[in-house]
């Protein structure tokens, strides 16, 4: 038993220290893939000689020789496109039912409908002026107003403004009857005739002027006003509503009015004749109907405020105001 067992441990030894390439793989079955072969080198390039009759520099290459004329013409595409200049199609001028129905009762149709839409003639009137001024010499008044009919382009508009004192009667006074025509949606151009009743002899005057919505929601107009007699009249005023809250409006104003010469009946001198600067608090208590109260500072200067004292009269004043502004 003893020598079976020394015999076993020496045949084991001897078989862990046989080589690796002597022990017998056979009954594995697996193919062993083949060392890869070495690259052969390259063949050295040889460098290529350079050219006696070319620049060294490497310049551009001259075209000239080459006839482009000859070359087929390349097709633009894209952005390689020229700007045309041909005209845009004419618009149409006819309407597309009238191809189906009669063109008359078709234009009748349309004329009703543009006065059902919004296109017939209205009006309004607006009185932005209503007021009484306390004076100690003596209470005064004072209106100005507008009212016009037609269209949103073509329009018959009528002013008149005016100041008289409560037991004096009526100082000055005027009516103007314009024809208005928009140039732009925010203004008007007019052109009619200007009555003076008060001061002095009646006056009548050509007038041209303009009214409209300046930059920043500024109420601006002006006229110029040429009488029968050769004398030039000018206007300009203004107003702004600053909206303090929905039914609260404070509304600064400015007007000014020159003259070219000299008017001594109407006791009017050449220059800047008069100013007059205003601060209005009004409450809307319906957009058609607001109550005000405010400032009204009006001066006479040059040769107006010469004529004034003459007639014993102050050449400006500062005093409380209080009115009502409406419109229908």
């Amino acid at each position: 038993m003893i020598r079976r067992v020394a015999i076993l441990a020496a045949g084991t030894a001897l078989a862990m220290g046989a080589p690796a390439a002597a022990q017998d793989h056979s009954m594995h079955g697996m193919p062993m893939p083949k060392a890869p072969a070495k690259p052969k080198p390259a063949a050295p390039q040889q460098e290529a000689k350079p050219d006696p009759d070319k620049p060294a520099d490497g310049g551009p290459t001259d075209h000239g020789g080459m006839d482009h004329g000859t070359m087929p013409a390349m097709q633009a595409a894209g952005t390689a496109l020229e700007a045309g200049d041909a005209p845009a199609p004419a618009p149409p001028t006819d309407h597309y039912a009238d191809r189906f129905f009669p063109a008359a009762e078709m234009e009748r149709s349309r004329k009703v409908s543009m006065r059902e839409m919004g296109g017939r003639p209205l009006g309004s009137v607006l009185f932005n002026l209503a007021e009484f001024q306390p004076r100690s010499g003596g209470s005064a008044y004072r209106w100005e107003g507008e009212g016009w009919f037609g269209g949103d382009v073509n329009r018959l508009t009528v002013k008149s403004e005016g100041e008289g004192l409560v037991r004096g009667g009526i100082e000055s006074a005027e009516v103007q009857l314009l024809y208005s025509r928009a140039v732009d949606p925010y203004f008007n151009l007019q052109a009619g005739v200007r009555h003076d009743f008060r001061p002095g002899p009646a006056r009548t005057y050509a007038t041209l002027g303009f009214e409209g919505l300046a930059p920043y929601m500024f109420e601006v107009e002006g006229a110029v006003f040429l009488s029968t007699r050769g004398e030039l009249l000018g206007r300009l005023g203004g107003y702004y509503d600053q909206r303090i809250t929905q039914r609260l409006i404070l509304q600064p104003r400015a007007e000014f009015n020159l003259s070219a010469q000299d008017m001594p009946a109407q006791r009017i001198g050449s220059g800047l004749t008069s100013a007059e600067l205003g601060l209005r608090l009004r409450y809307e208590i319906a957009r058609r109907f607001a109550p005000y109260v405010g400032l009204s500072w009006e001066a006479k200067a040059g040769r107006t405020a010469a004529y004034a004292r003459a007639d014993g009269e102050k050449p400006s004043a500062l005093g409380l105001v209080a009115g009502v502004r409406f419109w229908f």
